[in-house]
C-alpha cells in the first residue's frame, strides 16, 4: 500500500516516524509544504487553498490514504475535504481525550499546545466541551515553536526562554501533562522538560492516528514497495540538503520518542 503523509513542514516527520515502525509494509510518500509553513500564521482561507493543492498532487502519485499529518490544517479543512477525494483522508487532533484518561487520576490539569489557529478553531472547543466536563484543560498558543524546528534549532537556549516567557503566567506545578497539539511540537520535549517542575508527561495524537490509519485502508490497496519513502517540498523531490534536513530530524525524534 502506498500513503501519502503531508505536513506543513517537518513537524509531520513525527508521523512518519512512529509509521515506519508500525506500519512497515507500506510505502510512502511525505510531503512538506516548506513554502508555505508556518501554517499557524495564516488566514483559513489560505490554508484551505494549501489543503486543496496538496491533496490533489498525492492523489496523482495514486496514494491508497492520506494522512494529514498537520493539526492546524486538520482544524481548518480537513472535514470538507474529506468526501470530495476517493482516497481515506485521515486527520489529526490534541490527544486531550487521550491526556484526560491517562493522568485525570492525578488530580492535576492538562496543559494544551498548538498553534494559535488550532487553539481558536472550533473543532478543539468542540472536543472539549465533549471531554473535559471537569474543565481541567488550559490551552497554550506556541506558535514560534515551529520556526524554531523548522530551522532546526532543536536544543537552542533561546527555545527554553521562549517557552518560559511564553509559559510564565501558568501554575506550570499544577500540571500532569502536556498535549502537543502540533506535530512540530514533538522535537522539544527535552526543552519542556527543563521549565516544569517536578514529573510531567507528554501525549501527543500520532498513535491514535495511525490507528485510524489502519481502520481505514482497505484490504484491496495496492502492494507498493515496503518501507520506501519519497519526499517532497512543495512538489519538488528533497534534493542533498533536504535528506539531510530529514536525517537530521529523524534523528532528534529518536531521542525525543524516549521521553514518555
Amino acid at each position: 500500500m502506498k500513503i501519502g503523509i503531508y505536513d506543513s513542514g517537518i513537524g509531520g516527520l513525527s508521523v512518519l516516524h512512529r509509521a515506519l515502525k508500525k506500519m512497515p509494509e507500506a510505502e510512502f510518500i511525505y510531503y512538506a509544504d516548506t513554502k508555505h509553513v508556518p501554517y499557524g500564521e495564516k488566514t483559513r482561507e489560505q490554508i484551505k487553498g494549501y489543503v486543496e493543492e496538496v491533496l490533489n498532487f498525492l492523489i496523482a502519485k495514486e496514494v491508497d490514504a492520506i494522512v494529514i499529518a498537520c493539526n492546524t490544517a486538520t482544524s481548518v479543512a480537513t472535514k470538507e475535504f474529506r468526501g470530495e477525494f476517493a482516497v481515506p483522508i485521515v486527520g489529526m487532533e490534541p490527544a486531550v481525550k487521550r491526556a484526560l484518561k491517562l493522568y485525570q487520576d492525578m488530580q492535576k490539569r492538562i496543559l494544551v499546545t498548538a498553534t494559535p489557529v488550532t487553539i481558536a478553531g472550533e473543532k478543539l472547543h468542540n472536543l472539549l466541551e465533549k471531554v473535559d466536563t471537569e474543565h481541567e484543560v488550559d490551552l497554550a498558543p506556541l506558535p514560534k515553536l515551529v520556526r524554531f524546528a523548522e530551522a532546526g534549532r532543536f536544543q537552542d537556549p533561546e527555545v527554553d526562554k521562549y517557552l518560559k516567557n511564553s509559559l510564565q503566567s501558568y501554575t506550570l506545578n499544577q500540571y500532569a501533562a502536556v498535549v502537543l497539539g502540533c506535530t512540530h511540537f514533538n522535537y522539544f520535549k527535552q526543552s519542556f522538560r527543563k521549565i516544569f517542575p517536578g514529573e510531567i508527561h507528554f501525549v501527543d495524537g500520532n498513535e491514535g492516528t495511525l490507528r485510524q490509519l489502519k481502520r481505514v485502508l482497505s484490504e484491496q490497496t495496492r502492494p507498493g514497495t515496503p518501507g520506501k519513502v519519497t519526499y517532497y517540498f512543495s512538489g519538488t523531490p528533497a534534493d542533498a540538503e533536504g535528506m539531510k534536513k530529514i536525517q537530521a530530524c529523524m534523528t532528534q525524534l529518536d531521542k525525543v520518542y524516549e521521553i514518555k
